[in-house]
């Protein structure tokens, strides 16, 4: 798991590598000032020469201000790779989920993708940037200061041999009992981080019904579910430092007792017992370094395996068998295609479709709510690729086109609009990047968008909130089509894209489309007879299998849907 988190490094390994290379030699410098001290006492102090200690007391200042500014060095190259890491696993990660499929985009929630890109990362990023200083510092001065501490006595060293061991099995059954606690605490964040995403998103509807008290209270759950969980997982990760200093000070008790022995009988020095006392603590550091260590990997490896599900899942839709071929005409055959939207699932969302759409042909969809027509046309543009049979475009299957090619030659108005902060041009350039003013002002005479523009504040350099927040929804609609001609498509798929515009206004786009765009391909769906009824044929669905195809005179004469339809609609416009 860490190598492959380690493998984002690219460019900062060399970063890391020196952050290593500083605390290996600060450790080094180190680990010398107790032998330093242990002269000094021994041999300065005991002989009472004055320029001995001062001698020795220079190489010692000298060893500190050396090993300072490799400490200096080491956080600075250990933040720089830390901070670079992340930068790097978010923008792998980001670059991974913008390759989703609608289906791979299913199986993960939108909150659990925004932790895993924020939180998760985070979480790797501070424990690599906080982690490796001690990471490679604690083994090389744990080994180092404990095999001084045996060439100064081997005897008074076994403690370390007992001591050790213990701390290592407390630290063994804390990380048992805390690892999943970590993987329990990432998923409430989800939940949190879902229902404030649910919350913000429908903000009109929780005001309109009066809800805010009822958001508040499901807030709290998560929120208090999230706090119990940390609470807990924090409180067994804090039980380390207590095994360390019973540890620790249970050490250093044992060492003061036998070396207090072995000075009375002779066999040892008070400087080299004051030398040794400095490689414990040194070495008792390094063990409480390494259980932090620990204990940061086990958090860390948690994160890094949610990411890891990101990063390893396998895109459903590829190029693998695409060919250097393009879209010339918008020509559409459905041939017996089912489709379902999880493999395991037991029924099909749409079963056994078959039609032809010829190039340049207007078709509407039309169907009870529920139908699956806005699945239906999902497909064209491979947003999800067929369970079963083949759809092909310009007597070609969909899969031979290159997605970018295939999705470019498609212009798609989505039934629920989305608009993006920045001007309202800004917008409608998603259409096309290099698009001129006057080809902007044509589309958006051909939507009808002209009919509003003068009234924003701007007019095209208006400013528009997020998500359009600050235009109606007939509006928002219009703008949407606007961004979809500018891209001059092959095919043009409108799913209920006029359900907020007046039907006169909807008559303008309808006969501005014809005009502009007569070699282009249109699907459009509907919920209104009126916005199909000069289509060249028209597609009635039921419970996602296809009920009957004809044009408008042909289906009211034979058609018992359509004819409800019809006259429900007629009777609702008190015709």
């Amino acid at each position: 798991m860490f190598r492959k988190l380690l493998s984002y490094l690219g460019k900062y390994k060399k970063t890391a590598i020196l952050a290593m290379f500083c605390v290996s030699a600060e450790v080094a410098f180190e680990l010398v000032i107790p032998f330093i001290m242990a002269d000094i006492v021994d041999v300065g102090v005991a002989t009472g020469d004055r320029a001995y200690i001062l001698a020795k007391g220079a190489m010692m200042l000298l060893c500190a201000l050396i090993a300072l500014g490799l400490g200096i060095g080491s956080a600075y190259f250990s933040a720089v790779a830390g901070q670079g890491l992340g930068a790097e696993l978010r923008k792998a990660e980001y670059k991974k989920i913008q390759s989703f499929s609608f289906a791979n985009t299913d199986k993960f929630r939108t909150s659990s993708l925004i932790t895993r890109l924020t939180s998760d990362i985070t979480t790797i990023q501070n424990s690599f940037s906080t982690g490796l200083r001690p990471a490679c510092r604690a083994p090389i001065m744990m080994i180092m200061g404990l095999g001084l501490s045996i060439y100064i006595n081997w005897q008074l060293a076994l403690v370390f041999f007992v001591g050790a061991p213990v701390l290592g099995i407390l630290l063994f059954l804390i990380i048992r009992k805390v690892r999943p606690l970590y993987a329990k605490m990432q998923g409430a964040i989800d939940l949190v981080n879902r229902v404030i995403q649910e919350n913000l998103t429908a903000i009109r509807v929780v005001k309109a019904y009066v809800r805010g008290d009822y958001e508040m209270q499901k807030f709290y759950e998560v929120n208090q579910n999230w706090r119990g969980i940390s609470e807990r997982a924090f409180r067994l990760a804090s039980m380390n430092m207590a095994a360390m200093q019973l540890v620790m000070y249970t050490t250093i008790l044992c060492i003061l007792w036998f070396g207090g022995k072995l000075i009375l009988g002779g066999s040892m020095k008070v400087g080299e017992l004051t030398g040794f006392l400095s490689y414990v603590l040194q070495i008792l550091n390094s063990l409480m370094m390494i259980s932090n260590v620990f204990l940061m990997m086990t958090r860390a490896l948690t994160s890094g395996r949610r990411i890891m599900e990101v990063m390893d899942e396998k895109v459903t839709l590829t190029d693998e068998d695409a060919t250097d071929i393009t879209v010339e005409r918008g020509e559409i055959v459905f041939e017996n295609v089912s489709f379902k939207y999880k493999e395991k699932a037991k029924e099909k969302v749409l079963s056994n479709i078959s039609f032809h759409i010829k190039a340049g042909q207007t078709v509407g969809i039309i169907g009870q709510t529920g139908s699956a027509k806005s699945t239906l046309v999902q497909l064209i543009p491979r947003l999800y690729d067929a369970t079963e049979g083949q759809i092909y475009i310009d007597g070609k299957p969909i899969q031979q086109y290159k997605l970018t090619h295939l999705r470019d030659a498609i212009a798609m108005v989505l039934q629920k609009n989305t608009l993006f902060s920045g001007t309202v041009k800004e917008n409608l350039r998603w259409g096309k990047e290099n698009a001129t003013d006057q080809e902007i002002e044509e589309a958006c005479a051909i939507a009808c968008v002209d009919e509003f523009i003068d009234r924003l504040k701007d007019g095209y350099d208006t400013e528009l909130g997020q998500g359009g927040s600050n235009v109606s929804g007939g509006q928002k609609q219009r703008l949407c089509i606007a961004r979809a001609i500018l891209k001059r498509p092959k095919v043009l798929i409108l799913d209920d894209s006029t359900s907020a515009v007046d039907t006169a206004t909807e008559g303008k786009i309808r006969e501005g489309l014809q005009k502009t765009l007569a070699d282009t391909t249109k699907i459009i769906i509907a919920q209104r007879i009126t916005s199909v009824l000069h289509a060249d044929q028209i597609i009635i669905l039921d419970n996602g299998k296809v009920n009957a195809i004809g044009d408008h005179e042909t289906l009211l004469k034979t058609n018992e849907i359509y004819q409800d339809i019809y006259y429900s609609q007629q009777e609702g416009a008190g015709l």
